[in-house]
């Protein structure tokens, strides 16, 4: 039989998927949610990796809440992401274990600076270093929560400087910060709408200069809701 007789028997072995081309294999890799799968996918063949990079980069939000991820699976991700615009990497049931380094990786990718949208909610493993470090490059930044973390002024300090068209920002439970870190926030934020103080250790007076700054300003606190319920004499 000669080699011309082979070659169809050879077509007809070769599985249906692999013979799709590569964007419709990233169409289909951008279905799946798991990031688990993903990475086993990945190692099927080199075909199947470069469609599982290129639908990374066509995505424009992940999520790794519910997702147990360390800094170097998370920072690789993200990497590929060049097109990400929303990042979630807030604190899940099972543990997001990303730290100062992890922020450092990921800072580094190309997609920082377009990002419009960050979550670090409940990160209790990182710090002002790594929190700088991100929102050093984050220039686009309008939605940022760093709720329930141990940041402190240094980090607002850094994202008064660098996200001049901030919209909201969750500073739920942040104990570590107080009024001079909000009073600069507010001051450079010129485009803050809202901001979440929920549980920190600020007094009332200095939601009021905060209001004084930006009359416009939405303050969702528990010391403002429960000084609402008290009849004006």
């Amino acid at each position: 039989m000669s080699s011309g007789d082979m070659w169809p028997i050879e077509m007809e072995l070769e599985p249906e998927i692999d013979r799709l081309p590569i964007d419709l294999l990233a169409h289909i890799f951008a279905m799946i949610p798991s990031f688990t799968d993903l990475a086993q996918a990945c190692g099927v063949c080199r075909k199947w990796k470069e469609g599982v990079k290129l639908s990374l980069g066509r995505r424009e939000s992940l999520s790794f809440a519910g997702w147990k991820m360390d800094d170097y699976s998370t920072a690789r991700l993200i990497h590929h992401a060049y097109s990400l615009r929303q990042l979630d990497i807030s604190r899940s049931r099972w543990g997001c274990q990303i730290t100062d380094h992890g922020l450092h990786e990921i800072s580094l990718a190309k997609c920082i600076p377009n990002l419009k949208s960050i979550s670090l909610w409940g990160m209790a493993g990182i710090t002002d270093k790594g929190v700088v470090q991100l929102i050093s490059r984050a220039n686009s930044l309008q939605n940022l929560n760093i709720g329930g973390t141990f940041v402190t002024d240094v980090s607002l300090f850094a994202i008064a400087d660098n996200c001049p068209n901030l919209k909201t920002i969750g500073l739920w439970s942040c104990r570590h910060v107080t009024e001079t870190g909000l009073l600069i926030l507010v001051s450079k934020c010129r485009k803050l709408e809202s901001i979440n103080v929920w549980g920190m250790r600020v007094p009332v007076d200095c939601f009021i200069g905060l209001v004084a700054i930006s009359p416009s300003l939405q303050i969702k606190s528990r010391s403002l809701l429960l000084n609402s319920m008290w009849p004006v004499l």
